[in-house]
């Protein structure tokens, strides 16, 4: 085994992930595979705010160096968060036919499990994913927009675009359903309260906000979601494929 975590992590990415070392006896190793499950145990119980390498260390009943033989740092166990996630990812088989409806179903479901686990999506956010689970996830969704007849350079892009607003709605309703557990947070309104103070704002200097306060406030969230994918999903045939680097405009 390499004996720079680096390189261990390197490797890690380079095959299935697991920890072929063997136990020791009278003791169940720690090994990657049950970092994982403590990160994502605190993240579920606690939310994404607690995780720290000493927490998960808590949670396996061990000391934080016994975690440093496996991973590099917290953003190693980001990693593998969203690896995890992506793990439970059902991949279509790419359809032509179908592809606006197979991306809409696939980033659904990544949604959904980054929903059950409060904030875990910030970790996906700002960090370029190695963990072939994740890889695998990017490249199924490529299949798909390939299939679509999309060009390379603008499927790769609209994944960037996509996959943020993703990660970027998942936590905001982590935080929405986070502080609406604490009553003394009287600042998350419900859509009838802000309804109300929509239509009670002054006529002269909000006329449009009072008119169509209904239409501001209305949807849930996840109906608000589903149109924000399908309007990139309508518009992408009509965009102009973005200039590849190096080459003339």
């Amino acid at each position: 085994m390499a004996s720079d975590p680096r390189q261990r992590r390197a490797a890690r990415h380079a095959r299935p992930s697991g920890d072929p070392a063997a136990p020791a006896p009278g003791r169940k190793p720690i090994t990657v595979d049950r970092i994982t499950d403590a990160a994502l145990q605190v993240v579920a119980t606690e939310g994404y705010d607690a995780l720290t390498i000493r927490r998960v260390a808590a949670v396996l009943g061990t000391g934080p160096s016994s975690l440093y033989a496996h991973i590099v740092n917290k953003d190693d166990i980001d990693d593998l968060l969203v690896g995890r996630i992506c793990a439970g990812i059902v991949l279509p088989e790419p359809d032509p036919a179908t592809w606006r409806e197979q991306i809409l179903d696939v980033y659904a479901q990544l949604r959904d499990q980054y929903l059950k686990y409060p904030g875990v999506s910030r970790a996906a956010l700002g960090m370029v994913p190695t963990n072939l689970d994740a890889l695998r996830v990017r490249e199924g969704l490529l299949a798909i927009l390939l299939a679509g007849g999309i060009a390379p350079q603008t499927a790769a892009w609209v994944l960037d675009a996509l996959s943020l607003y993703v990660s970027a709605y998942a936590l905001e309703q982590s935080l929405v359903r986070q502080r609406r557990k604490h009553p003394d947070h009287e600042w998350v309104l419900s859509r009838e309260e802000l309804l109300d103070r929509f239509t009670a704002l002054p006529a002269d200097t909000f006329p449009h906000t009072r008119r169509h306060a209904a239409e501001l406030t209305s949807g849930t969230g996840h109906d608000r979601f589903e149109f924000t994918l399908a309007l990139f999903m309508e518009n992408l045939t009509r965009l102009r494929p973005p200039p590849v680097p190096g080459t003339a405009v």
